[in-house]
């Protein structure tokens, strides 16, 4: 498979000009270090857009970035650092559990909607992204969105494109709305709760007015629920202290400091204990938190766990089961059947990934819409074809 780096904007549209006169699909990547999410595909060529990078715009008045879809995450971290200021959802970095190398860029957060820890307080990646630049599968250059938040009639560019996975076309800018970084940071950690009462416990903190920013349970030999708090120092350990006093029916706890908090959190983002391995695939579950202890029980009940884990108060939870003939995959969605709840294979070798349904399957109705919208924006199909079904 060739590699295609383009230096510019205007050699990316060429590019794509090419292919679609040749018919000649294109797999898309930023750093590659999330080419590994999705199915298999079978192209000729890769676009990688790690050269189209450097900060278009920063307005830390505005709170708004604005830079080159191959501009690295870490790149981008350090301005806003510099302004004391974050991105509100604290993107996950796939290199542990997918075993790559490179720099994740920030137009792969866009395309793949990737969002931490803080998606149950600030939010998706999508709900911060304002504004991208693409180019569609025509070879026209895209503009949609700007600098503001805007009520949008007829097809948002802006949220199609974040989730999209590189199928409806190559971004080539993308602007982000950003919030004050925090100063100071806390947890409670709970041992020894099962997944209903650490469920409950989570559940109760993040209802609280103590505006808990994290919280995930370990299960294990010792179950260890975590919760974390964020703002001033002095905030951050009076709503400590008044979180021991909501939650003291679950038993003793304790508190970790900031460095340890920080530490402890980006384990939890990057699901650093479930790092790659060969024989062990891994599901990224959505459901209702509620739901979450029960749907765990009827898997352990028919499959091999190698160990899992609860995020965002068990609204996600990290699963990781053998990598043998389907991954699971039909045990686990007959599992989430009735409970609104969808599964997202991260990991597995190929031969899996081509043979299952790597994200949700989609009622027949909301398909033909999607493939709607990919002959509209990619009628020639050639932008990461497959990736997200088969066929589309």
């Amino acid at each position: 498979m060739s590699l295609l780096v383009p230096a510019s904007e205007e050699d990316a549209v060429a590019i794509v000009k090419d292919a679609v006169a040749r018919h000649q699909p294109l797999a898309i990547e930023g750093g590659g270090t999330r080419a590994g999410l999705g199915r298999p595909m079978q192209t000729a060529a890769t676009l990688s857009t790690r050269n189209l990078n450097g900060i278009v715009f920063y307005e830390p008045a505005e709170m708004v970035i604005r830079a080159k879809a191959g501009t690295p995450v870490a790149e981008i971290e350090a301005a806003l650092a510099e302004k004391g200021q974050v991105l509100p959802f604290e993107p996950m970095d796939h290199r542990s559990v997918l075993g790559a190398e490179g720099e994740p860029t920030i137009g792969a957060v866009a395309a793949c909607n990737i969002s931490g820890p803080r998606r149950i307080r600030n939010g998706a990646a999508r709900d911060s992204l304002i504004g991208v630049r693409f180019i569609n599968g025509k070879g026209e250059i895209i503009n949609s969105g700007g600098r503001v938040m805007k009520n949008v009639t007829g097809l948002d560019l802006v949220k199609l494109q974040c989730g999209a996975y590189g199928t409806l076309g190559v971004l080539t800018e993308v602007t982000f709305k950003v919030i004050p970084a925090t100063e100071s940071s806390g947890a409670l950690v709970i041992d020894g709760l099962d997944d209903e009462k650490a469920v409950a416990a989570m559940s109760a903190a993040l209802g609280s007015p103590f505006e808990v920013s994290g919280a995930a349970h370990v299960p294990g030999e010792r179950p260890r629920t975590f919760l974390r708090i964020e703002h001033f120092a002095p905030s951050v350990n009076y709503r400590l202290g008044e979180l021991e006093k909501l939650l003291k029916p679950f038993g003793p706890m304790s508190r970790l400091g900031h460095d340890e908090t920080g530490a402890i959190w980006r384990d939890i983002r990057d699901a650093k204990a479930f790092a790659a391995s060969d024989n062990q695939a891994l599901w990224r579950i959505s459901i209702a938190p509620s739901r979450a202890p029960s749907l765990m029980r009827k898997i352990a009940q028919q499959a091999s766990v190698a160990r899992y884990m609860f995020d965002w108060g068990g609204g996600l939870i990290w699963l990781a089961v053998p990598s043998q003939k389907d991954a699971g995959a039909q045990m686990i969605r007959a599992a989430l059947a009735g409970t609104g709840g969808y599964a997202t294979l991260v990991r597995a070798p190929d031969d899996i990934r081509n043979a299952v349904d790597v994200f949700q399957p989609q009622a027949d109705a909301l398909m033909k819409i999607s493939r709607g919208i990919k002959a509209s924006i990619d009628p020639k199909g050639i932008f990461n074809p497959g990736r997200m079904y088969a066929g589309n």
